[in-house]
């Protein structure tokens, strides 16, 4: 089927099937609304979902997240099959994938598709960085499964930061699951509370060998002094350590678009609110690279998201920063 043909079917067939999708997606928020309030994270659902779509589409397979999706409690698996059957419906019979759901991810990425998009970097960061490191360190691991797809000739060390409740649910997710969690060491610690970092070190982490962190999708929802402290704890560790994260400017807090009324809008919903940007005065890389060094690191790699220009200003995100 020539590609414009199938792009054309496929969504007339979405649209068709919209009201299927549609009552999918309440039964399964329905849910999260029923658990604000129980201290375990709302918006840990958004990457695993995206992960879980590209599974489904094939272009990135992740058993652990097509597994844990099944599991979520107080999720009636209809609702996740109620939302995608629709997509992969119209998949099956045109081949056609959403752009979202590409995989890796290429060309400019609008906000809409930042979840998606990042995944393509961040796997990336590990695939690079993992070749030499063996201590991997996922800070505010919410429903990440990337443990369970790294190399099982790989002598790695994985540990997971979180919340107490939210890493309760992961562990509870994971065991009903039946996925192997051997390889990870859970560190439970709230970053605007408590030193994730000595509980890290008491957890058997070893300071003195450098280590990749991964911090996906979480320093938009932290304090400022939190998001400093972090990185000045990672610049504490072993030199060659590296952090991959990305994050949001002061765009997210501020414009009066309807995307980002929408998206505060929608944090705010779910208690856990759009608290931090860096300062979207061009150049990015600039304010950026100037934090980083205030807290000891040095900014390796930059993708900036969003056009700079007279009129518009980036919007966020994708870096990795170096101990030195």
């Amino acid at each position: 089927m020539h590609p414009l043909i199938a792009a054309g079917v496929f969504y007339i067939l979405s649209g068709l099937l919209f009201p299927v999708t549609l009552l999918g997606y309440v039964i399964w928020t329905g849910s999260l609304i029923v658990r604000r309030g129980s201290g375990v994270s709302t918006t840990a659902q958004g990457p695993l979902s995206a992960r879980w779509a590209e599974h489904l589409l094939g272009t990135r397979k992740d058993e652990g997240a097509d597994r844990l999706i099944r599991v979520l409690p107080g999720v009636p698996s209809l609702g996740p099959r109620l939302t995608a059957g629709p997509m992969l419906f119209a998949h099956r019979l045109t081949g056609y994938v959403p752009r979202a759901f590409r995989y890796p991810f290429e060309g400019e990425v609008p906000p809409r598709y930042q979840a998606s998009a990042r995944i393509t970097f961040f796997d990336a960061a590990v695939d690079r960085y993992l070749a030499d490191i063996d201590q991997f360190v996922i800070l505010g691991a919410g429903f990440d499964t990337r443990a369970f797809r790294l190399p099982e000739d790989r002598a790695i060390r994985v540990f997971e930061v979180d919340t107490p409740k939210t890493q309760a649910l992961k562990r509870e997710m994971v065991k009903t699951a039946g996925l192997d969690s051997a390889r990870v060491t859970y560190v439970s610690a709230d970053f605007e509370k408590e030193d994730w970092l000595d509980r890290l070190v008491g957890a058997g982490f070893d300071i003195g060998k450098p280590a990749l962190f991964l911090w996906e999708g979480v320093l938009i929802y932290l304090e400022k002094q939190a998001v400093e402290d972090t990185l000045r704890k990672i610049a504490s560790t072993a030199r060659g350590s590296v952090v991959a994260f990305d994050y949001f400017t002061t765009v997210s807090l501020e414009s009066r678009a309807l995307y980002w009324r929408m998206a505060r809008a929608g944090t705010r919903a779910g208690g856990e609110p759009l608290k931090f940007g860096i300062d979207s005065s061009p150049p990015v890389s600039e304010r950026l690279a100037g934090l980083l060094l205030s807290c000891g690191l040095s900014l390796g790699e930059h993708q900036v998201l969003g056009q700079e220009t007279e009129g518009k200003r980036a919007w966020g995100g994708f870096a990795i920063a170096v101990v030195k």
